[in-house]
């Protein structure tokens, strides 16, 4: 997976390096990975983090801190403008399909007829924010005057069962789920402070999870299925 830490530390320095020469304003999209399976409950920008730098999920943990000290090193030395988004777990409309995360997993899994995969005794908790919040708090953190880091994500937290519920609200009451041993250094809990974006970007999150995953369901429903009678506009409505 060395791969993963190369592509966000020498990808991030390989841009950054443009943004100095063409004189840009250089976003970088970290991660709520950064906090890694935090200590502190919900995490606020200030706190920096309980990584295992060993770990299986490390090359991606990793790559992104060192991604942001670099962010912050061209910031601080060469005077190049940067912004930094943390962003947590972000689902709707275009997904991929089968890329592995919880969100378009269930998804998929409760469509095609399939055991719901829960890893663990499902209470790990996460936070899930529809996309087009999460465009509009990009915007507003390019557009506006503070570097960050700024979190990113919905605030409201749900276990891994919670959301199977969701899914199956949406999809198949019936649907079932099925449980498998837990993945190495999988976090227990993940829930952004987003007090600093209300404040200094003007923005939080206005679309729940039960308001938006039925418009990232008709889409998949449409993608798996198919039908190419039905286009998607605007945040995922059909016409």
């Amino acid at each position: 997976m060395g791969w993963i830490h190369k592509t966000n530390v020498v990808g991030t320095l390989n841009m950054l390096g443009l943004a100095k020469r063409v004189g840009a304003r250089f976003l970088l999209t970290s991660t709520s990975e950064v906090y890694g399976d935090p200590l502190q409950h919900p995490q606020v920008e200030t706190y920096w983090g309980n990584v295992n730098p060993i770990g299986v999920r490390s090359c991606y943990d990793e790559g992104k801190r060192t991604a942001e000290t670099l962010t912050m090193d061209y910031h601080r030395s060469l005077g190049i403008e940067v912004r930094i988004a943390r962003i947590f777990n972000t689902y709707g409309p275009r997904m991929c399909i089968d890329d592995g995360r919880v969100v378009s997993n269930f998804v998929a899994q409760a469509l095609r007829k399939e055991p719901m995969t829960v890893y663990g005794d499902g209470k790990q908790t996460r936070s899930f924010q529809y996309v087009s919040d999460l465009v509009e708090g990009l915007i507003r953190l390019m557009e506006g005057d503070h570097v960050g880091p700024f979190n990113l994500g919905n605030p409201g937290e749900f276990t891994m069962l919670e959301l199977a519920e969701v899914v199956q609200e949406a999809i198949d009451p019936n649907a079932k789920i099925e449980f498998k041993p837990n993945t190495e250094d999988d976090p227990h809990k993940r829930k952004p402070d987003i007090s600093k974006a209300k404040q200094l970007l003007g923005w939080e999150p206005t679309i729940s999870l039960r308001k938006g995953l039925p418009l990232m369901v008709n889409d998949f429903r449409q993608r798996i299925f198919g039908n190419p009678k039905t286009v998607l506009v605007g945040g995922g409505a059909t016409a």
